[in-house]
This record gives C-alpha cells, sequence and structure tokens, in this order.
C-alpha cells in the first residue's frame, strides 16, 4: 500500500509538471486518481495469476479452491506486469489518452512498490537468498539453521531504489517523457537486468521447470524483457 500511494503521488507529480512534457502534458494530475484503482487491479489480479501459471501449475490446478486465497502469499512480478498493462490498455482506450504516455507514467512510479515488496519479503521471511558466509548473512527462521544472503534487501536496493534513480535520469535529465514509450522501454530492460543480478543470490525452487544450472525461473521470464525494453526504445526514437 505504501508503494501504491507514494507511486500515485509520484505520477501526479509528473502529469503536473509540463516542463517534463515539453510545454503539455497528456493529461492532468487528477487521471492518475483513476489510475490508481486500475493498476491496483492488474497488480493483485495479474500477480496472483501469473504466480499460479508461472511457478505452481500442478498444485493449483489440483486444488482450484485455493487459488483466491491471497491470504497464505504467492504473487507474481511478471504477472502483475502483464496485469498492468492490461490495465493499462483499458484505461488509456476508455479516456482517450495515449496509452505508451500512461505506460511510462506507471513505469516511472513502479520502482516505489517494488522497493517495498521487497521490504515486505524481507519482513514476511519470504524468499531468502542462498546460503552463505558474508559477514552480512542472515539466518532466516524459516530457511534452516544457515546464514543466507539478505536478496530481499538486494532486490529493494536494486529493482526499488537503482531502478527509480536510473528512470528519473532519463525522464528529469534526458526529458524523455515526450518521446512515448522512451521511459517504458527503459523500465522493462533494467528491471530485467536487476532481477537477473538478483536471482544470482536469491534461492530457487529446484524442482521447477525452468530451474537448470545457473538459469532460475525469474531469470527465464526477465530475459525476453530486455529485448521488449530494447524495442520499445527503439521504436520511441524512430517516431520521434
Amino acid at each position: 500500500m505504501c508503494g501504491l500511494l507514494l507511486g500515485w503521488l509520484y505520477a501526479r507529480s509528473l502529469l503536473a509538471n509540463d516542463k517534463l512534457w515539453a510545454g503539455k502534458s497528456p493529461a492532468g494530475p487528477e487521471i492518475a486518481d483513476d489510475l490508481l484503482l486500475w493498476t491496483t487491479l492488474g497488480v493483485v489480479l495479474g500477480g496472483r495469476l501469473g504466480y499460479v501459471l508461472f511457478y505452481e501449475p500442478v498444485y493449483f490446478f489440483a486444488n482450484p479452491a485455493d487459488i483466491p486465497k491471497l491470504w497464505n502469499g504467492g504473487m507474481s512480478f511478471h504477472g502483475g506486469l502483464a496485469g498492468v498493462c492490461l490495465a493499462v490498455f483499458i484505461f488509456a482506450r476508455a479516456r482517450k489518452i495515449p496509452m505508451l504516455s500512461i505506460a511510462d507514467i506507471c513505469c516511472a512510479a513502479a520502482p516505489f512498490g517494488l522497493f517495498f515488496g521487497r521490504i515486505a519479503n524481507f519482513v514476511n521471511d519470504e524468499l531468502w537468498g542462498r546460503v552463505t558466509d558474508v559477514p552480512w548473512a542472515m539466518v532466516f527462521p524459516s530457511g534452516g539453521p544457515l546464514a543466507r544472503h539478505p536478496s530481499q534487501l538486494y532486490e529493494a536496493a536494486l529493482e526499488g531504489l537503482l531502478l527509480f534513480l536510473v528512470i528519473r535520469f532519463f525522464t528529469h535529465g534526458r526529458k524523455v517523457l515526450p518521446l512515448p514509450g522512451y521511459a517504458s522501454g527503459v523500465f522493462f530492460a533494467g528491471y530485467a537486468l536487476a532481477r537477473i543480478t538478483a536471482e544470482n543470490f536469491r534461492m530457487y525452487d529446484p524442482t521447477h521447470a525452468f530451474s537448470t544450472g545457473w538459469v532460475t525461473p525469474g531469470i527465464v521470464y526477465s530475459i525476453p524483457m530486455i529485448a521488449i525494453g530494447a524495442y520499445v526504445i527503439w521504436r520511441a526514437r524512430e517516431r520521434a
């Protein structure tokens, strides 16, 4: 909730700053109020369905009644991303606002949610890292007696703080918001690189079909995002 609310306030500030849009914002800041509801639904529904389909399909297909039980945990970033993309598409078409510009706003604000989401993973004692002997290693109550990487904090730093600063450099330093899709491309590629880096420290499910050697499901699902991000940036520059 902190991530969504701070992201909403940041989205309002971006829409209210005409200087970032080369003179004219594509919509007033009040649009962010309704957009918050749409993106929240996209995150929750898409994140849950993504977890069901990408990570535990065998269990949930055998126990479909457990799919709505969000209180038991189980959300997927890549599923949430797909849900938000669909929500942005419907919202932009309904309001007759350029879809890519709305996507840029969402992507610029998304690191707030990613940061607090990873902090929540740390507090909830979930998604801990691999066994290690580094000085800052931690023993997690549900992770056994061995010390592990606090990979949730690594992800909070990479996917939250660092990604936010990178996107802000492009939106405020390079002034790319007048190029619809550019900031979205930076987010896609930047998140993928951050996630792939963090996956080298995060404990993975060895029974998953994509867990082979150094490859993990998170890496497999992130690699296409690099290509998508590069293509979207290229298209934004071509249109300009």
